[in-house]
């Protein structure tokens, strides 16, 4: 058997059936001494379809060479860029970007950037024990079809799959884990559709956009518990705390409402491109590549023995592929009209848990302006009062200043009879100037304010 030329890839067999498709991992001393003398490396955790686990130390090249991604796709990935949340579907693989999950799936595993965020740790058993229990429903689909050879078996592998879960969780599980195994570990529906079960890389898919709405969700909702005591808090008291306090929790406001918004987007946009969810069926494109390996080897080891015909068998052949063509395209469409009605109907229902968020974090928003609204009020409110305090102030001071001026006059060195102390009238005189010139300041102040209010310059 001729050995694998090196420029050529193989076709990969199926993951259950065979080993891993790096070689073996370096050493220590090989990573360290890699790590150091190529740039680019870095820590991936691989997970195959039975859900088995390893890090491994790889650069781009290897990454690219190995899911068929260019590397501006890979850069999406990079966590020091800080791409927003994306999701593109490629030939061989798809690219995840949401939130805290950075991943790349094949038809056959799951690639993760190694991280040191804690949220990272949850996402991965999560997806570990999907991808276990996949693989247990999809060995037990292909054993029923091998003894029966027929599409009964589709139909009771939901029954079989939850017996099996069941009885297992009930052996291995500890005290009281069984009827919580009950409600969590069973088959999933969102893995079966009716008697199909979901291809490897859609229930990647789902793990990664549940966790990734999950944790939205859990934001939007301490966030909720945050903002609505702190907002009525300042609505009944305004001070420099409750302020610096309602600003904190507005910027985060923003700040998440612009991430969920980012995912929303993304999902509508595949929603609405049929093309691109197409190209997210890699299972599908993997078989259709084996099929057409499998034909061009057969065909090159059977050459047909070119013989005469007749012209009217000629004709007839032809006529009979056309229509062959006709039907097996319209077969085709069919088929994949609905293939991508199932992905649609996977990402409709995070579409809709994205849209449920989006329009909490838009009634909190709402809250929040409502609130400040009413704080601007509040505030103008306080202005007008002292503003009217101020137009009272200064006419008070210019009534007052009407009197400073009698006695400005009386002060300056006059000589005049008033002043005379050989005359006994001089102080009836004074009490009365004194008494009149307040008397009169008082008159003038109130007459000034029902003037302001006559003319609604005061409440």
């Amino acid at each position: 058997m001729r050995p694998p030329s090196p420029h050529h890839p193989q076709q990969l067999p199926h993951p259950s059936n065979s080993a891993p498709l790096m070689g073996p991992l370096p050493t220590g001393g090989q990573r360290k001494k890699s790590s150091k003398g190529t740039t680019g490396v870095r820590s991936w955790l691989l997970m195959d379809s039975g859900g088995k686990t390893q890090v491994m130390e790889a650069g781009k090249h290897v990454i690219m060479r190995r899911t068929g991604l260019p590397a501006r796709d890979l850069r999406i990935l990079d966590p020091v860029l800080m791409y927003p949340s994306t999701v593109l579907g490629r030939e061989r693989a798809i690219v995840i970007n949401l939130e805290h999950i950075k991943a790349i799936v094949t038809a056959h595993e799951v690639l993760l950037v190694k991280s040191a965020d804690p949220s990272v740790s949850p996402f991965v058993d999560e997806l570990q024990r999907r991808l276990i229990r996949h693989n247990q429903v999809t060995t037990a689909a292909l054993e029923g079809n091998e003894e029966d050879g027929s599409k009964s078996n589709w139909t009771r592998l939901h029954d079989l799959g939850e017996s099996q879960s069941r009885g297992e969780s009930r052996e291995n599980s500890p005290k009281g884990f069984s009827d919580q195994f009950d409600e969590q570990g069973r088959v999933e529906k969102n893995q079966l559709y009716g008697s199909k079960v979901l291809p490897f890389e859609f229930v990647a898919l789902e793990a990664c956009l549940e966790s990734a709405c999950s944790c939205l969700e859990n934001e939007a909702k301490r966030l909720e518990e945050e903002a609505y005591p702190a907002l009525d808090k300042l609505s009944s008291k305004i001070s420099t705390l409750n302020l610096e306090r309602v600003r904190q929790i507005k910027s985060r406001l923003v700040a998440i409402t612009g991430r969920v918004q980012k995912v929303r987007d993304e999902l509508e946009h595949l929603l609405d491109d049929d093309e691109d969810m197409a190209e997210m069926y890699l299972t599908e494109k993997s078989v259709e590549r084996d099929l057409e390996t499998n034909s061009s080897a057969s065909s090159s080891m059977n050459e047909p023995i070119l013989c005469d015909e007749m012209d009217d068998e000629i004709v007839q052949a032809d006529m009979e592929i056309d229509r062959d063509a006709q039907i097996g395209t319209t077969t085709t469409n069919t088929s994949k009209q609905l293939d991508v009605q199932e992905l649609e109907m996977l990402l409709e229902a995070y579409f809709v848990q994205i849209d449920g968020i989006l329009n909490k974090l838009s009634t909190l928003r709402e809250y929040v302006d409502d609130t400040e609204d009413y704080i601007n009020i509040m505030l103008d409110d306080k202005q007008n009062q002292l503003l009217q305090m101020g137009v009272v102030l200064s006419t008070a001071t210019l009534v007052v200043s009407a009197l400073i001026v009698v006695a400005g006059v009386f002060g300056m060195n006059v000589r005049i009879a008033l002043f005379k102390e050989e005359t006994k009238i001089g102080m009836p005189k004074f009490l009365w100037t004194v008494g009149g010139g307040s008397i009169g300041s008082v008159v003038l102040f109130v007459i000034a304010i029902a003037w302001y209010k006559h003319s609604r310059l005061l409440d």
